[in-house]
C-alpha cells in the first residue's frame, strides 16, 4: 500500500445532536449534526484473515465520534472536525482519514442547502534519508539541505557527519555523509520530488553515474512500505551495503530496522568500514520545522 492509495472503510450520515455554535440559542437547545468519515486503511491483513481485530471497528468508531458530538460544545465546525480526525486516527490502524461535519440547521437567514466543514489529516510517517555531498563546501551544503528539509517535514533527528572514500565512479573527493530521520504526511512521489528539488537547488547535476554531485539525498526508507516501483524502490536497493549510510544511521537510531534486510546492527557486522571516518569538527543542527 502506498500513501498516495488506501483502502478506505466509510461511515456515511451519522446523525448526533450537539450543542455547537456561538449564539446562545444553539448552545441551549442544541440542533442535530451529520458527520461523514472515511478511515485510510489497508484492508489486505483483515481480509485475508477474515478477523475483525486486524481492521477498524466501524461500530466502535461511530460510537466515538457521536460522543465528541453530543459531547463538550464547541464554537467553530472547524474545532468539531479536528476533533473528529484525532479520534479517528487515535486508532493505529488508521493511516489517514477525511471527516465531513455538517450542520444542516445552522442559523442562517437565507435559504440553503447544507453547510460542511471538510478536513482531511494523515498519521505522519518515518522515513530515512541519506545525504552526501563532495564538491564545493560539502558541510555548509549538507546544512542548507538540512535546513531545506526542515521547512516541509519535520526532522526529528540528524547523525553525525562521516567523511567517506568513494566508491565507484571517476577519480573524485572525498564524500561527507549523514542521514536524517523524518516525519511526514507527504507521499513517497512527493517526497522523492521535494528531496530532487533541494538537490537542484544546490547545482546538482545528474551525468555520471556514482560521479562526484554538490548534493545527494536518498531515500533510503519510508516506513515499512516495499516497493518495487523503479522511480523509487523502496527500501533503498544497495542501502544493505552501504556502510556510509547504515553507519550513521545506526548512531542516531541503534534499533533501526532495514525492511526486508533486517536490523542496521547486524548488516554493518557483514561490511567493511574502513574509509568511512566520523568528523568530530563538523556539526549539523536541525533546521526549523514544518508539519
Amino acid at each position: 500500500m502506498t500513501a498516495g492509495s488506501p483502502d478506505r472503510i466509510e461511515l456515511r450520515g451519522l446523525r448526533v445532536r450537539g450543542r455547537h455554535g456561538v449564539y446562545p440559542q444553539e448552545r441551549e437547545e442544541g440542533q442535530e449534526f451529520v458527520v461523514d468519515v472515511s478511515l485510510f486503511v489497508d484492508t489486505a491483513d483483515a481480509a485475508a484473515t477474515d478477523d475483525l481485530a486486524r481492521t477498524p471497528d466501524y461500530g466502535e468508531m461511530a460510537r466515538r465520534i457521536a460522543a465528541v458530538v453530543s459531547g463538550e460544545p464547541v464554537d467553530l465546525l472547524e474545532t468539531l472536525a479536528e476533533r473528529i480526525a484525532a479520534v479517528c486516527l487515535a486508532d493505529p490502524r488508521v493511516s489517514g482519514c477525511a471527516v465531513n461535519v455538517h450542520k444542516p440547521h445552522a442559523p442562517i437567514p437565507l435559504a440553503f442547502d447544507d453547510v460542511v466543514v471538510a478536513v482531511q489529516r494523515s498519521r505522519p510517517i518515518r522515513a530515512v534519508l541519506a545525504l552526501g555531498a563532495n564538491l564545493g563546501d560539502p558541510a555548509a551544503t549538507l546544512q542548507h539541505a538540512l535546513d531545506a528539509l526542515a521547512l516541509a517535514v519535520r526532522v526529528v533527528a540528524v547523525s553525525p557527519v562521516y567523511e567517506t572514500d568513494p566508491v565507484g565512479g571517476p577519480p573524485q573527493p572525498a564524500y561527507l555523509n549523514a542521514v536524517a530521520i523524518v516525519e511526514t504526511t507527504l507521499s513517497p512521489r512527493r517526497l522523492l520530488t521535494l528531496v530532487q528539488v533541494i538537490e537542484q537547488a544546490a547545482g546538482r547535476i545528474r551525468t555520471v553515474r556514482w560521479g562526484p554531485r554538490t548534493l545527494d539525498i536518498d531515500v533510503i526508507c519510508y516506513g515499512d512500505l516495499v516497493s518495487r516501483d523503479p522511480e523509487l524502490t523502496l527500501p533503498h536497493p544497495r542501502a544493505a551495503e552501504r556502510g556510509f549510510v547504515l553507519v550513521p544511521w545506526h548512531d542516531v537510531d541503534p534499533d533501526a530496522v532495514l525492511p526486508g534486510h533486517g536490523t542496521i546492527a547486524e548488516l554493518l557486522t557483514g561490511l567493511d568500514l574502513r574509509g568511512i571516518r566520523r568528523r568530530e569538527d563538523v556539526v549539523l543542527a536541525v533546521g526549523r520545522e514544518a508539519s
